[in-house]
């Protein structure tokens, strides 16, 4: 009889508290580093959720599944790990609390626990269809007008200035990120660098989401780890760093510029066509068949020399004097290739050779013999470089007017150790998704797009008691590329104030739980999040809280976003008639150096993308809805290490040799 594990929604509540009182020491901005060790007495310290996570050993197939969900979630938006976590365990619980509340028809299930299952995955399924078809409009209407849309164009700005506020607004959200994942130390110096980086790669006449798209993609070939260093030696070099070292001697240029081929395949001698025959001679007669051999063997060994010189003499004719090879090449093409005063770079990546072919404007090729001028990139400079205790390839690009790109730049980022580095470039990877994920938010269906054109002919509001008599049209209130909002629970503050004006409008429907439970459920849940990060002052919780919903009841208006040097903090202000100049259904920020008003108060947690926290709330119900399906977990040991998985009603383990398989 195989061991049977029947689930309820307390194995699921437990199990998910587990996970929640782990991440919940290093969540926030007074959260600390989680110290791991491991078998072989290798110490890891960490902020970081998915590090976290990952790290744990988990033998409960629904803990594993819950750290699958937010792996996958913040693999595309590369944030929101911890909160993922705390947000799971807070509705489980408000589910958790309604459920047991829910009157049980007896001639219906057999026990109340099994009521208690099939109300609270009714609930679930609510909640996400809820999100689905009406989160989207909630946030629009709701959180939306009090953000502001940051600008690309003003990116490349080093200092803050009234000309240049968005880019010291994009320094802040991505020190705020910093801050969750690495301390406050040097939050400010990596976002500086971030910013630096994007700068140096940002599209000509593009789109910023193409210009993230393109980092995040050749990531891996644009940063080089160097451990032994503090971070703050991290910095950016020009051009292109190969991985590999020169096989042969690095070429002497002389301050002149060096063409470079990028092989695919192996250098080797030209293969015989259809019906050619070649000739090793038949040796004298009466020798033995071993001195025929010898003389054949010797005889090929020079054919093939001479085809391979025919190679490296075509190379020459069109200046090439460096190779980057895909693969390994024989002693005899280094050797030829030395005496023809070439260099040769052998088993570069296939990330860095394509990056490498789409900075230079060459094509790669596979057959030697069949090199044109168009396999051949210029460049400025091929020179080793050492960093830290490896030598690479450093290359930079010839300018020209056919690249698209400005300044092309690698990345060096530096760390103590090689698990501390290895964070730092993690983090900046998740940084550039988290960027990606906020210029690029996700499109509207059409069902939604339909809804959304029908709800904007409508002259009523989600805040019918706060209108807003200047407001944009609907249309202008989605997600933006770009859209922030201060940080320090402001988005769940707004966002659980437009639920609970949503469910008092909303009509209850008698064939579910309808949506004002539904929107109160999930309203209440959100605020976990800021009662975790004003965890250690219970009266800042309050303050925060009271005056966003004061502001939002007494203005007829949105806040802005103002930046002081003086105090180099971020203030929240009304905006009033004849305050600042607006552009048309536009939100922008001000620099202001005035007196701070007593509707004016004080951000120092920087800002968060509304469009991730967007994602976050659908990946967190989706995965409740998931893991309230589970019904029985079966633990099956078998001799054959194959074991096909389901994930519906049942849920499978196997052994961990069947898990690695």
């Amino acid at each position: 009889m195989l061991p049977v594990e029947h689930l309820n929604l307390d194995h699921v509540l437990q199990t998910v508290c587990v996970l929640e009182s782990v991440v919940l020491r290093s969540f926030g901005p007074e959260g600390g580093q989680v110290l791991f060790t491991r078998d072989t007495g290798q110490a890891m310290l960490s902020r970081s959720g998915t590090r976290i996570l990952t790290a744990l050993r988990l033998e409960h197939p629904l803990a594993r599944m819950v750290v699958e969900c937010v792996l996958k979630h913040s693999t595309i938006t590369g944030d929101g790990s911890k909160t993922f976590i705390l947000l799971l365990a807070s509705i489980l619980r408000m589910i958790h609390t309604t459920a047991c509340k829910e009157p049980n028809v007896s001639h219906t299930y057999n026990s109340r626990e099994a009521a208690e299952a099939a109300t609270a995955r009714h609930l679930a399924d609510e909640l996400l269809a809820f999100a689905l078809e009406e989160l989207d409009d909630v946030i629009a209407m709701g959180v939306v007008p009090y953000g502001c849309c940051l600008s690309w164009e003003d990116f490349t700005a080093k200092t803050p200035s009234p000309a240049h506020t968005n880019n010291h607004c994009v320094q802040k959200l991505l020190a705020s990120f910093f801050h969750s994942r690495l301390g406050r130390t040097h939050c400010d110096f990596i976002s500086d660098l971030t910013c630096e980086l994007l700068t140096h790669w940002k599209f000509k006449n593009d789109l910023p989401s193409l210009s993230l798209q393109f980092v995040n993609d050749n990531l891996p070939a644009l940063h080089t780890p160097v451990s032994g260093f503090p971070i703050s030696c991290s910095r950016l070099i020009e051009g292109q760093v190969i991985h590999r070292d020169f096989a042969t001697s690095c070429p002497q240029t002389d301050h002149q510029p060096v063409k470079a081929v990028v092989f695919t395949g192996y250098l080797q001698p030209k293969l015989l066509s259809a019906g050619e025959v070649l000739e090793l001679g038949c040796g004298e007669q009466g020798m033995e068949g071993n001195s025929k051999k010898e003389r054949s063997i010797v005889q090929f060994s020079a054919w093939a020399e001479r085809s391979l010189e025919c190679v490296i003499a075509n190379l020459q004719s069109l200046g090439v004097s460096v190779l980057f090879s895909a693969v390994k090449q024989s002693a005899a093409v280094l050797a030829l290739a030395v005496q023809a005063g070439m260099c040769i770079v052998e088993c570069a990546s296939e990330d860095e050779l394509s990056l490498f072919a789409q900075l230079s404007g060459a094509t790669p090729v596979s057959d030697c013999w069949m090199i044109e001028p168009e396999h051949v990139a210029t460049l400025t400079f091929c020179r080793p470089i050492l960093l830290g205790a490896h030598r690479y390839v450093h290359v930079a690009f010839h300018d020209s007017a056919e690249r698209v790109m400005v300044k092309p730049c690698s990345l060096v980022i530096c760390g103590p150790g090689e698990g501390q580095t290895d964070q730092y470039a993690c983090a900046f990877r998740d940084a550039i998704r988290m960027l990606l994920s906020t210029w690029e938010p996700m499109g509207m269906t059409a069902t939604t797009a339909s809804k959304r054109t029908f709800k904007s002919n409508k002259s009523t509001s989600l805040h019918t008691g706060n209108q807003i008599p200047n407001a944009p049209p609907f249309q202008q209130c989605v997600l933006e590329p770009g859209c922030v909002i201060p940080a320090g629970g402001t988005f769940e503050f707004l966002l659980n104030h437009a639920l609970l004006q949503h469910s008092r409008t909303s009509v209850p429907d008698d064939t579910s739980m309808g949506i004002p439970a539904v929107s109160q459920l999930l309203a209440n849940a959100l605020l976990s999040v800021p009662r975790q990060i004003y965890s250690h002052s219970l009266r800042s919780f309050l303050q925060t809280q009271t005056r966003l919903l004061c502001f939002i009841q007494n203005h007829s208006h949105p806040f802005s976003l103002v930046y002081t040097q003086e105090h180099n903090t971020i203030l929240i202000q009304g905006w009033g008639k004849n305050e600042f100049p607006l552009e048309e259904n536009k939100l922008s920020m001000h620099c202001c150096r005035e007196a701070v008003s007593s509707k004016v108060f004080i951000l120092d947690s920087g800002l968060e993308s509304v469009s991730c926290k967007y994602q976050l709330l659908l990946a967190v119900l989706q995965c409740v809805s998931s893991l309230l399906q589970v019904d029985t977990v079966l633990r099956t040991h078998t001799a054959l290490h194959t074991q096909s998985r389901r994930l519906a009603n049942i849920s499978w383990e196997g052994t961990e040799d069947e898990a690695e398989d």
